[in-house]
């Protein structure tokens, strides 16, 4: 399929307007929009064409045409210009670089932002550190009822984690504990370790004073570190769009964005389109849905963005933001730009 230049300008015209106003797109306006002189009845017949070529359709209401499903498609492939104007890049910029943030707060935080500035649904899922081994655990003292954890994994990635006891702990039982874990708990699986302490919890007992505090408290942070790190923010910004208008729908789209298994299950399920835009970005068009997702590499581990919206949402502009996030949360968690968790953490 070729389109003639002037059937590409009144194409993107027809994608353009429909994504700002979501009402059909008569031959009227487009004499408006086009930069060109061009008569009612040529714009007709070139709209024809189109529908032909299953890039826009008619919808029941009125005699003007919206993008079709394959038009947003080819739309996003080859006529999409994804810019971010510099003053949002160097906004964004700020955010990160005013704050030495740990990979959860950024997660969490880049969620924010995505939904905030499309106003759509933004998923973000941080690295599945069940994929990991455990490779060493320090526990530095703060005072007698509080301590730090550090947590390394195979893949470098350092969490660090407060402890408050509620009860007097010695820096013996916390070196004790600390040798004890090393010895025993290195090369599990993060996703494992707590499988693995319940297996040493009567060493652990038979060495330390606070066994039970210690262990909890570990048992505790070892479920957190495992659990995948997603956030999801703007789910009420669906209420906004016209395009979700039927309750029934809407309740069945929100029950998804809940729950992690289901997304997966419905962004996988057959019937579904995706193409690649680009090097990093993917388009899954789920029914009338969208959901753009652009992976993001954390040393040497893998997350993702995602905006979930209709598929009449602002393509050049949501990859823009999504291809600017994902190099900044790049550079935060890169250690050649020396900015290493440790740092981050102080």
């Amino acid at each position: 399929m070729e389109l003639t230049q002037r059937q590409k300008a009144i194409f993107q015209a027809i994608v353009e307007e429909f994504i700002r106003c979501a009402e059909p797109i008569g031959s009227k306006t487009l004499m408006k929009l086009l930069d060109f002189n061009v008569s009612s009845a040529t714009i007709r017949n070139e709209m024809a064409t189109l529908e032909k070529y299953g890039l826009i359709e008619k919808t029941h209401t009125s005699s003007g045409r919206v993008p079709s499903r394959k038009g947003y498609r080819y739309y996003a492939e080859h006529m999409m210009i994804s810019e971010l104007d510099e003053s949002t890049k160097a906004a964004l910029g700020t955010i990160f670089n005013e704050r030495h943030m740990s990979l959860d707060e950024a997660v969490r935080k880049t969620s924010e932002i995505l939904s905030d500035l499309t106003n759509l649904t933004s998923i973000v899922l941080g690295p599945d550190e069940s994929t990991q081994t455990l490779q060493n655990v320090q526990l530095i003292p703060i005072s007698s009822q509080s301590a730090v954890a550090i947590i390394v994994t195979n893949t470098g990635h350092i969490e660090n984690k407060v402890f408050q006891f509620g009860t007097d702990v010695s820096s013996k039982d916390l070196k004790t504990c600390c040798e004890l874990m090393n010895k025993e708990l290195t090369g599990t699986p993060i996703n494992k370790v707590v499988d693995r302490m319940e297996e040493i919890k009567p060493l652990m007992s038979a060495n330390l004073v606070r066994s039970e505090v210690l262990f909890e408290s570990f048992v505790t942070a070892f479920m957190r570190f495992a659990e995948e790190k997603v956030a999801v923010s703007g789910r009420s910004n669906m209420l906004a769009q016209p395009d979700f208008n039927s309750i029934e729908k809407l309740r069945q789209l929100m029950k998804v964005l809940e729950d992690g298994k289901l997304f997966q299950e419905w962004t996988d399920q057959e019937g579904n389109v995706a193409i690649q835009i680009g090097s990093r970005n993917e388009l899954i068009q789920i029914g009338d849905v969208s959901v753009i997702t652009t992976r993001v590499h954390y040393k040497q581990e893998e997350g993702q963005l995602m905006v979930v919206g209709p598929n009449r949402m602002q393509y050049s502009r949501v990859i823009a933001l999504m291809d600017y996030m994902s190099d900044v949360l790049e550079d935060v968690f890169d250690d050649k730009g020396g900015q290493d968790d440790e740092r981050r953490n102080e």
